[in-house]
């Protein structure tokens, strides 16, 4: 069960699917408040201040966009999770969603258990202050950040970047759960291989959701980084249903891996933020 002083808003147009959310997420102990319009999700958003907020994008007065920026502009509000949902033909409305600082979204007609899922984890990520991706487990954030400050004053240590490319995509053919299991199998083979050529002690987290960073011995980097994309590029093929897979091989936004290595960066910068800046500018 949940932390019954977890409190969900949803705000959704449809009154079926509003009480059946409230009911859903009151089984699973969550306080739960409900919002059929834009501008009293707003309010009650600044009102109640919940933990986590569940909102439709498609609303009769004012559309999510709008209740989405302006929680995001107000203090009380702004660091909230916001999970979208979406009807799946409409990319755009996803992508823009994203770039207001969504956290997640979901495609209507929805499962409720992958639902619950997210809403899970968004709240895990709250509470952990971004110190820990909720599906790998891996770094990121503030734990990322100081393991960079710590590499500016090293020599001895190199920064590989690991990308996983078109996860989005295959998010938006096969859903949340599957492109979960595609991340946190990928975090795994990364492990392992850093294992096999002996860098038990390197550190790996999570630039981005889908970007990794390895530290690992100069002179191992590229042994590592063949190990890596030899390995998973065996691998992706095998996350499509097989009457997709052959096709799939085809695809221009098909699962890729793409690496890019900083030897050293040991006295070349003075800040995480810059040295965030030029892996960002390596994966590139």
């Amino acid at each position: 069960m949940a932390d019954s002083k977890a409190k969900i808003l949803i705000v959704e147009d449809d009154t079926d699917v509003a009480e059946m959310l409230n009911a859903y997420f009151g089984v699973q102990g969550y306080e739960v408040f409900i919002a059929n319009w834009g501008e009293d999700g707003v309010k009650t958003g600044q009102t109640e201040q919940p933990d986590l907020v569940i909102l439709d994008i498609r609303l009769p007065d004012i559309d999510g966009y709008e209740v989405a920026r302006r929680l995001r502009s107000d203090r009380r509000t702004d660091s909230i999770p916001i999970i979208f949902l979406t009807e799946k033909r409409d990319r755009a409305d996803r992508l823009h969603g994203l770039e207001l600082g969504a956290d997640d979204y979901i495609t209507k007609p929805f499962d409720v258990q992958e639902l619950r899922l997210r809403v899970r984890n968004s709240l895990e990520r709250k509470g952990q202050g971004s110190l820990t991706n909720p599906v790998s487990g891996l770094p990121e954030g503030t734990l990322v950040d100081e393991h960079l400050e710590e590499c500016i004053k090293k020599q001895e240590k190199g920064l590989l970047i690991v990308s996983l490319e078109n996860l989005q995509s295959f998010r938006e053919l096969y859903g949340f759960v599957a492109s979960d299991d595609v991340l946190r199998a990928v975090s795994l083979m990364i492990l392992n291989a850093m294992r096999e050529i002996g860098n038990t002690g390197g550190f790996l987290g999570h630039l981005t959701a889908t970007d990794f960073v390895l530290s690992v011995a100069p002179a191992q980097m590229s042994s590592l980084s063949e190990k890596i994309v030899s390995r998973l590029n065996q691998s992706l093929d095998y996350f499509y249903p097989i009457r997709d897979r052959d096709q799939a091989t085809n695809w221009p936004n098909r699962l890729a891996i793409k690496t890019a290595q900083l030897p050293s960066c040991g006295g070349k910068f003075q800040t995480a933020d810059q040295l965030k800046a030029e892996l960002t500018r390596l994966k590139k």
